[in-house]
């Protein structure tokens, strides 16, 4: 089946697996250029019965909307679901990580040491605990069907797909018994005995899971599948200790309690079980989940945000008072003498470069914290703490200036002289190690970002509380790098924790809290929840109004995404006298040729096309073109997106040879920037293929396609 397409969208590549309810294929979606999964399922039964296929296809499609509306951060991602030629497909999520099966078996059947489990078996007791709460039972819970990313996240497969399973015929059965099989291993009592089945029954299979990954081998581990069913049945399960001594008491009473025989004999909801393994670690003295160098604390993948992150300058949380550093140093050996007129003398000119910075200078304050730093090196030393907070604003001067690169290094070298000298969860290490997070977020490297803002995070729970300021703030930018790296739900998830707590602490009006409802807006129109998102967008731009004023940057923010959310829910001329309004306030208060203006004019443009006004689109699109490309420049991606929409606006009045050449430039300059295999380029590529088509080039439109199709074909897999 490789390179099929599908459904003239999803493009099969590899086999990656096969099972017992079909294949699964690594493809490209063609029309998103992303990586995907799609599970190909091939039923049994009547299939020339025309009755049958068609109940079955409504029953799948029934099943799968389930599956597809399941949102949770330890729930892999159904993307569509549909029927091709007969064949019954899942598109998900193309995950990196490796199954709680192939785990066990590549550490040769060795169980995993506990801190592991734990962390496992707290993430996946969360998903049951949401899927459950939904009405979702998965019935065929399984190492296999449990997978570990790269980065420490656990996701569970196939929910709501097992139940699927049974009702369209991929469940097998035991020779001659009529009893249904799923996977014995993991199968629950009362599916045994065809008794009714609800959540409890996966809390079973999930005990079943926890004693093969602390003890090696599943609880019956018996010579055929008969016998394994009868210990389900009949047998109670030797104590793990007795295989692993070593094994805490209180996880060994929890896997025994959930391998209870009779369901009401088991925890009763996952939600328990969740809170039994949060206490236990907690008593045990563990760090809420362990952090290695290539993994994420648990907890931190439960977090979620939403637009653009914060510095923690922005936010109240920068380098320590003098006062505090001066102290927090004295208990050291001081092996350098400085003169105290010196020091004082320093002391101004450090506040003086702060002067400088709160007024928009950031230019002669970076010159003077880096003078300032230099003289309390010759003076104090190069880790003494005065030193380093001298360095720590000349980072983020520099970050003002726009020299990302040069702030990133230089925060890590504060952060990491912190440490040695104050110690690892020191709040100036814990600032400096926020701030390089965020400029790492910056050049758009999310998942180092995301690592260090979720360490950040653990210590600053478990030094200061999970309500301080900056432990929000921590919250709030995490959430936004994980907006980043596309897991909007688990963004919404964090920026609404966020806001929950700003409301509660701060006040309902409070900026802080406004800026995380923002983000919560963001969230949503992400995960298409576009009616919910204006909702929260109109709220927070009435509260800026109220607090800010009417012509506030941040209030004008807040309706730039209300027209936004309009556009989406088709209601355009709102949408349009929303942006009319808009740009007259961003002209008289920022300026015609603003970015700010600028990015509400293109949307006002978009809007004017949308309601069929082209020939005002088109000279919209025109002006801001212009403007963007005298003050950003012709390559920047602001003014290529306007150009593109100056073709789309030709495109529209039917001239497509006035269209070709904006479709071309925009493509070429793309290429130039991004690369050849870059999507927004693919993109381009395909804008001017259709463009050739519509004016009898088929030839050429043709040799286009095929190029844009083979570049995807080599690009390198984006997951």
């Amino acid at each position: 089946m490789s390179g099929t397409l599908i459904q003239g969208r999803y493009r099969l590549h590899e086999l990656i697996g096969r099972g017992g309810m079909g294949e699964v294929w690594r493809a490209l979606d063609e029309s998103l250029g992303r990586r995907v999964a799609v599970k190909c399922l091939k039923p049994s039964g009547p299939s020339r019965d025309a009755g049958f296929t068609r109940i079955l296809q409504e029953r799948f499609r029934r099943e799968a909307r389930v599956a597809a509306a399941l949102q949770h951060r330890g729930i892999t991602v159904v993307h569509d679901f549909g029927e091709h030629d007969g064949l019954l497909f899942l598109v998900m999520e193309l995950l990196d990580g490796r199954n709680l099966l192939q785990i066990l078996d590549d550490a040769s059947r060795s169980p995993l040491p506990v801190p592991d489990i734990t962390d496992i078996a707290e993430q996946v007791a969360d998903a049951l605990a949401y899927t459950h709460a939904q009405g979702v039972v998965h019935r065929d819970l399984k190492p296999a069907n449990i997978i570990r990313l790269s980065d420490g996240a656990v996701k569970i497969c196939d929910f709501g797909i097992a139940r699927l399973g049974h009702d369209i015929g991929f469940t097998s059965r035991l020779t001659g018994s009529g009893v249904a099989m799923g996977t014995p291993h993991y199968m629950s009592p009362e599916q045994i005995d065809a008794s009714e089945v609800d959540h409890r029954s996966d809390l079973y299979s999930f005990g079943c899971v926890l004693y093969e990954l602390a003890t090696g081998a599943p609880p019956f581990d018996l010579g055929d599948a008969w016998s394994i069913l009868v210990g389900h049945r009949d047998t109670e399960p030797e104590p793990p200790r007795v295989k692993r001594p070593e094994l805490p008491e209180e996880l060994q009473r929890l896997i025994l309690d959930l391998l209870a025989k009779d369901p009401e004999h088991r925890p009763q909801d996952a939600a328990d079980v969740h809170g039994r393994l949060k206490a236990m670690r907690a008593a045990a003295g563990v760090a809420a989940h362990p952090v290695a160098p290539a993994e994420l604390p648990g907890w931190a993948r439960g977090f979620s945000t939403g637009c653009a992150a914060h510095s923690t300058r922005a936010h109240g949380a920068a380098a320590l008072p003098h006062h505090e550093l001066t102290a927090a140093w004295s208990t050291r050996p001081v092996n350098v003498a400085a003169d105290p007129d010196t020091l004082a003398s320093l002391a101004a000119r450090h506040a003086e470069a702060v002067d400088l910075g709160r007024v928009g200078n950031w230019r002669q304050a970076y010159e003077l914290h880096t003078a300032v730093a230099e003289a309390r090196d010759r003076a104090q030393g190069p880790e003494h703490p005065d030193t380093l907070s001298a360095r720590y604003e000349a980072a983020y001067s520099l970050t003002r200036l726009g020299r990302t690169e040069e702030a990133l290094r230089m925060y890590e070298y504060v952060a990491e002289a912190r440490r040695r000298v104050l110690g690892p969860d020191d709040p100036g290490t814990l600032a400096a190690r926020h701030e390089a997070a965020y400029e790492l977020g910056r050049l758009g490297r999310y998942l180092e970002a995301h690592r260090e803002f979720a360490a950040v995070l653990a210590a600053r729970e478990r030094t200061v509380g999970p309500n301080h300021p900056d432990t929000l703030q921590c919250k709030h930018n995490l959430g936004v790098n994980l907006g980043m790296l596309g897991r909007a739900q688990e963004a919404y998830t964090m920026a609404a924790e966020v806001a929950e707590v700003r409301t509660r602490v701060l006040g309902g009006d409070d900026p802080e809290t406004l800026v995380t409802r923002f983000e919560v807006g963001h969230a949503l129109g992400r995960t298409g929840r576009a009616a919910e998102a204006l909702r929260t967008y109109q709220e927070v731009a009435e509260a800026r109004a109220r607090v800010l004023g009417p012509d506030h940057a941040e209030t004008l923010a807040a309706r730039y995404e209300i027209g936004i959310c309009l556009g989406r829910l088709g209601r355009n001329a709102e949408a349009l006298a929303l942006y009319e309004d808009l740009v007259a306030a961003l002209t008289r208060t920022v300026g015609s040729a603003d970015t700010e203006t600028l990015r509400a004019r293109h949307a006002l443009g978009v809007n004017l096309g949308q309601l069929g006004q082209w020939d005002r689109a088109l000279a919209e699109a025109r002006d801001v073109a212009a403007v963007r490309e005298r003050v950003l420049g012709a390559t920047h991606p602001d003014t290529l997106v306007s150009k593109r929409e100056i073709a789309v606006g030709l495109g529209w009045l039917g001239r497509w040879s006035g269209a070709l050449p904006f479709y071309r430039e925009v493509a070429e300059a793309r290429e130039r920037v991004l690369g050849p295999a870059h999507p927004h380029t693919l993109t381009s590529r395909n804008d001017e293929a259709r463009c050739l088509a519509q004016l009898g080039r088929t030839a050429e439109a043709q040799a286009l396609y095929r190029r844009v199709s083979e570049q995807r074909e080599e690009s390198p897999e984006r997951l």
